[in-house]
């Protein structure tokens, strides 16, 4: 298989940050990260180039690490409620997801993304959870929401015969 080093000029995922030196496969870089400009081939001139996007590249990390703890404190600051239709005995009708989550999170005005919320599993009982907001590799949150009944729960026949 034939080989190509090339410098990265923009972070690709699963290869590297600008300014990296990798080799790929020569049709990998001729058809895709060349003519999308997020590479270039290494010549002796384009060697030079690279100190200068390496100082870019730790500028461009340092600031998202910033933005990402300053989020965090807005994110642990924060309190969700959600308010479900319930039936006999507490059961929920539906269920709590990410995007609903994230959705309760874009009205209290914080900005996310959402794939960055990581529920694993829709939550389909009330009473206080936590969803795990990973904001960066070094960075993430505990959010914790509350999911209560908007209207009166009802004990059924069985829990009351049983008491």
């Amino acid at each position: 298989m034939a080989t190509k080093e090339i410098l990265l000029l923009k972070p690709v995922d699963g290869l590297g940050g600008e300014g990296d030196q990798v080799k790929v496969r020569a049709g990998y870089a001729r058809n895709f990260l060349l003519p999308r400009g997020f590479a270039t081939p290494m010549t002796l001139a384009n060697r030079n180039h690279v100190d200068a996007l390496r100082r870019r590249r730790a500028e461009r990390e340092a600031s998202e690490l910033n933005g990402a703890q300053e989020l965090a404190k807005k994110l642990a600051k924060l309190s969700i409620a959600f308010a479900v239709k319930t039936g006999e005995g507490g059961k929920m009708f539906g269920a709590i997801t990410a995007a609903d989550v994230h959705q309760k999170i874009t009205e209290a005005g914080i900005d996310l993304d959402r794939k960055k919320i990581h529920l694993y599993n829709p939550v389909k009982t009330l009473g206080k959870h936590e969803v795990k907001v990973k904001l960066h590799q070094e960075v993430s949150v505990e959010v914790s929401f509350d999911v209560v009944s908007e209207n009166i729960i009802e004990e059924t026949e069985g829990e009351t015969s049983g008491a």
